[in-house]
């Protein structure tokens, strides 16, 4: 009995960290240029990869071009270095256009 709460224990704290973080919400919509390269809000990472997967969805896109999406990412987070206020959605519009 005792193995079995020294190996439970940590599993239930485990699974309650990842219950916790999976009800965090995130309105992409709010977060500005500066948030997103601070990672303030979300990792700036994960949201390239939300943005990426928001916008190839809105152009009926299933293909992942792993080095476009790094060259893309790269103009995002360049063109938010001069625009930290702009909102960030609106600073991918400007550099990936709106879609086709």
């Amino acid at each position: 009995m005792r193995t079995w709460l020294i190996i439970a224990g940590p599993l239930v704290a485990i699974l309650e960290a990842s219950v916790v973080q999976a009800q965090e919400t995130v309105d992409v919509a709010k977060i500005t240029c500066d948030q997103a390269l601070a990672s303030k809000v979300v990792n700036s990472r994960t949201l390239s990869i939300w943005v990426s997967g928001y916008y190839n969805g809105t152009r009926n896109n299933t293909v992942l071009d792993v080095s476009a999406l790094q060259k893309r990412e790269q103009d995002v987070l360049d063109y938010c270095l001069s625009h930290p206020e702009m909102v960030f959605m609106d600073a991918v519009k400007s550099v990936l256009g709106s879609k086709k």
